[in-house]
Formats: structure tokens, C-alpha cells, sequence
């Protein structure tokens, strides 16, 4: 090997390639930390493909590390936004993708480059079509399965109880990212068509869930392979969405079909609900309780029951909403020496008005959160669930019960269970405020408002630095002094520095508000 390659064979040359820690501007290399072992080469591709063509790739083994190339800084640009706002993961656990210092990728004179290349012309070929999309799923040396499609089409029956699309991605994305989800009535059946990022994602999931009853008694899945290999959503709204794509317009509630894709229907370019009343209605599952996982791949899907009975079920079918929908949520794997109601409450208040917080007497590492509403429920469960907060990594899901008891008098109950609802700190109390516009998953930068006048820049760092915090970067908004961004030392110490200092008394009549922000400084 000469000694200008740009790195050593197992990349441990650090002066070249680095942990790209600092945050840098789009690049069209990407720079992928946390990456299992025994990840194939073809799996890292996979991350990259629904976004655009994947040129180049380098695998650092030794250093957990990847390096992919993408065909244009836009392809880039648009992966890193998809992946910030929901984590990616590979073999189950969560990888981090940012922009690369590196223009491109230098990999000519490397050596074990052989599989990646390879990996790459396959992923290509699937992608580009050239391959029949025909025959059974076998895996390559790669990973990656030959002859089949990322789109699945789904088809439930014995639809005693509306099953929306919340309910098939909350469903399909334990087995990988799913990008777009189509639902539409055919032959008086309903129907989706939905796409993964990965046929293999497609695969294991057709494996797992194909026959499986969604609700104990109904709702029965069938899972088959489209044709299709991507589709096309022109509106985000209960029947369609592409989650890679938050700027489509909701439409009118009808969206038109691609010609091309109303072949695949065989139906009129307009996707119908069969439950008019029940449109919004996503009735909560314990989906995540059941522990579907790709380890466990149950025969069944596990305690899935029906919040309410099958009757309010059938009266949904005709247009009456049932009126009971969850917005209890389990939190598990808390730091119980650390958590507190009053900080869970804080914690996903960010996402939606919590009334009330029982942490378990008999296992303290285990809360009920009840949230105001189902819709709130949900988004605290998508932005916090796999979160670090106090060193552990905590699970939410949506609990079996429909609200928390609050203590009976004088049971002994160490004020474990709080009742917010009464709370001065609500921040989506009024109806369209603000607040409901800037909901930003977890980043190390917080957002700071209602800053009196006199308050300085020093003073506002000193305060997160006397707490413990590390502060990387400070900005006033130029418009506004009342608003400024704080960047801390990582994720976890931005939540942890949320739930201390949200509502800090500053003085003069003005208590700090803290909010996750999708900017850095």
C-alpha cells in the first residue's frame, strides 16, 4: 500500500478520517457513528437508496463508522433531515447520520473495497430495475434481497374496528424505516400499499405479520409483495402520507392517484375511506407492549385487544366515532433515583398537555403519563421513545388503561401521582397557539424565551453551567432579545437541562420557557 492513500486499511488513520463530530455544512458524504459490527455492507447502502442513488460507500469496521456518497448534496440534504426528525435503525439499534467534512469519497486505492463496490452495483441494479422483480426473496452475500420489491400491499380483513394509517405505521416500522403509506378501498376490502426504505425491512415484515390479527378476534393482515417499486404521494393527510416529505399539501382529503399508479389499484384515481366519521379516529394499540421485534418474530402479534368493544368498533363503521381513545402512556426504564412527576410532566409536556403522572409504588422505574388528548399521547410516544434521560434509554408506548387513578385518601402512595390538569405550565391550552408549531424532537440546541431585557449573555450561560451543563454556543436572536438558541454538550444533557430549568424565575416578572429547537448555532 503507498503511503498516499488517504487511509490505512482498517481506517484507524485518524488525521483522515475523524469522528466528523462538529456539525458542518451539507455535504454529499455522509458520516453514519454507532454502525453493529456484523452490519453488511448492503444494509448501510440501504439507508441511502430511498432518497436518491448511492455512489460511494467506506466501512470502517474497527470504529463502528460509515462513510456513504450520496449522487447529489440534495439526495444529502433531505436524508439528514428524514433521519433527524426519526432515528434510523439497523439490527435494532440506533445509528447517527450527519454531514461529512469530506467533499466526496477517495476509496480507489483502498484495499477490501471489493464488497462494498460490489454491494453497490447490486443495490443499484435492484433500484434501477434492471433486475427481474420476480422469484422468491433469497438473501445475497450482502444481505440483500434479490427479486423483490421495498412496497408492500396490505389487505385486512374481518374490519370490525377502523384500523388507520397511524395504526399500519405504528405496526410496520417495527420492522424498519417506513417512507409512504397509501390506504384506499378495493372489492369493498380495505387496502394500503406501503413502502420501506429496504426490500429487507419488506421482508421481515411480510415474514412476521402476514395472517396476524392487528386486534384479538379481527382485523386480520394479509401481506403480499406490490408489483410497484415506489410510489408516488402527492398529499399527506389519514389516507396518504410520505414521511420523508413534510411539505406535501393535505389536499382536500381525496388524493388523486398517479396514472401510472392506477393501474396498480385498478380502481378511479380517488382513494376512499370506508369509515367517513372515523377519519381522524387512530385507536391506540399496546403494539409496542406485545415486543414485536425482528429478534422475536412471534407467531402472534402478542396482548393486542380492543380499547373499547367490538360494538363501538361496528358503530365506527358507520360513521359514529367511538368515544373512548387512549392517552395513557407507559414510560419505562426511567432512572427511578433520579425522575420525578414533576419532571416527566415538564419532559413530555414539551409535546402535548400532561395531566397526570403515576410512577409505579412497586417498580419505580416504570410511569403512566396521561396526556390530554390521543393525538398528544402519540407524539411524545415518537419523538421520546428510545431517548436517553438521566443515563438510561427510556421506552414509551400507549398503555392499556384509559386514564390514571389518582390515590385514594389516604392510601400511601409516597407522592408518586400527581394531577396536573389545573397547571399554569400547559403550553397548548389555547387553541392554535404558536406552541403547536414549533414541535421539534430532542436536539442538543434548546430554544430560550420570555428573556427580560436586562438579562446578558453571561449570565444566561452561567446559569446552565452552574447546573451542571456543558455550553458549546450561545445566540440572542437578532430580531428579538426575548428569544435566544443555547447549544449543550449532547442530547441528553438538553433534556435533562429542560426539565431543570423550564419555568426558572429570571427576575423581573419573567420565568425562562425551554423548548427543543430545529436549529443549530
Amino acid at each position: 500500500m503507498s503511503s498516499s492513500t488517504p487511509s490505512t486499511a482498517n481506517g484507524n488513520d485518524s488525521k483522515t478520517y475523524k469522528g466528523d463530530r462538529s456539525p458542518c455544512g451539507p455535504s454529499r458524504v455522509l458520516h453514519v457513528r454507532k454502525v453493529p459490527i456484523e452490519v453488511s455492507e448492503a444494509e448501510v447502502i440501504s439507508l441511502g437508496i430511498p432518497f436518491g442513488k448511492v455512489t460511494n460507500l467506506l466501512m470502517l469496521k474497527g470504529k463502528n463508522q460509515a462513510f456513504i456518497e450520496m449522487a447529489s448534496e440534495e439526495a444529502a440534504i433531505t436524508m439528514v433531515n428524514y433521519y433527524t426528525a426519526a432515528t434510523p435503525h439497523v439490527r435494532n439499534q440506533p445509528v447517527y447520520i450527519q454531514y461529512s467534512n469530506h467533499r466526496e469519497l477517495k476509496t480507489d486505492n483502498l484495499p477490501n473495497q471489493g464488497r462494498a463496490q460490489s454491494a453497490l452495483q447490486a443495490v443499484n441494479a435492484v433500484h434501477s430495475g434492471n433486475m427481474s422483480l420476480s422469484g422468491s426473496a433469497t438473501a445475497s452475500d450482502g444481505g440483500m434481497m434479490h427479486g423483490q420489491s421495498a412496497v408492500l400491499r396490505l389487505i385486512v380483513e374481518n374490519l370490525y374496528y377502523p384500523v388507520s394509517l397511524e395504526v399500519l405505521h405504528q405496526i410496520f416500522s417495527k420492522f424498519g424505516t417506513v417512507l409512504k403509506i397509501i390506504t384506499f378501498t378495493k372489492n369493498n376490502q380495505f387496502q394500503a400499499l406501503l413502502q420501506y426504505a429496504d426490500p429487507m425491512n419488506a421482508h421481515h415484515a411480510k415474514v412476521a405479520l402476514d395472517g396476524q390479527n392487528i386486534y384479538n378476534g379481527c382485523c386480520t393482515l394479509h401481506v403480499e409483495f406490490s408489483k410497484l417499486t415506489s410510489l408516488n404521494v402527492k398529499y399527506n393527510n389519514e389516507k396518504s402520507r410520505d414521511f420523508t416529505r413534510l411539505d406535501l399539501p393535505s389536499g382536500d382529503g381525496q388524493p388523486a392517484l398517479d396514472p401510472t399508479m392506477q393501474t396498480a389499484f385498478g380502481a378511479p384515481g380517488i382513494i376512499s375511506s370506508p369509515y367517513p366519521g372515523a377519519a381522524g379516529f387512530a385507536p391506540a394499540i399496546g403494539f409496542t407492549q406485545a415486543g414485536l421485534s425482528m429478534q422475536t418474530m412471534p407467531g402472534a402479534l402478542g396482548p393486542l385487544t380492543i380499547p373499547s368493544s367490538a360494538m363501538a368498533g361496528r358503530m365506527a363503521s358507520y360513521g359514529m366515532a367511538p368515544t373512548i381513545i387512549h392517552s395513557v402512556l407507559l414510560v419505562s426504564n426511567l432512572n427511578p433515583d433520579t425522575i420525578s412527576p414533576h419532571g416527566l410532566f415538564i419532559l413530555f409536556g414539551v409535546y402535548g398537555d400532561v395531566h397526570r403522572v403515576k410512577i409505579l409504588f412497586n417498580k419505580k422505574e416504570n410511569a403512566l403519563i396521561q396526556m390530554a388528548d390521543a393525538t398528544q399521547a402519540q407524539l411524545a410516544m415518537s419523538h421520546l421513545n428510545g431517548q436517553r434521560v438521566y443515563g438510561k434509554v427510556i421506552r414509551v408506548t400507549i398503555s392499556k388503561h384509559q386514564t390514571v387513578q389518582l390515590p385514594r385518601e389516604g392510601q400511601e402512595d409516597q407522592g408518586l401521582t400527581k394531577d396536573f390538569s389545573g397547571s399554569p405550565l400547559h403550553r397548548f391550552k389555547k387553541p392554535g397557539s404558536k406552541n403547536f408549531q414549533n414541535i421539534f424532537p430532542p436536539s442538543a440546541t434548546l430554544h430560550l424565551s420570555n428573556i427580560p431585557p436586562s438579562t446578558t449573555e453571561d449570565f444566561l450561560k452561567d446559569l446552565f453551567a452552574v447546573s451542571g451543563y456543558t455550553v458549546k454556543a450561545f445566540k440572542f436572536f437578532q430580531k428579538d432579545r426575548k428569544m435566544a438558541l443555547i447549544q449543550l454538550g449532547s442530547v441528553e444533557e438538553a433534556i435533562q437541562a429542560l426539565i431543570d430549568l423550564h419555568n426558572h424565575d429570571l427576575g423581573e416578572n419573567h420565568h425562562l420557557r425551554v423548548s427543543f429547537s430545529k436549529s443549530t448555532i
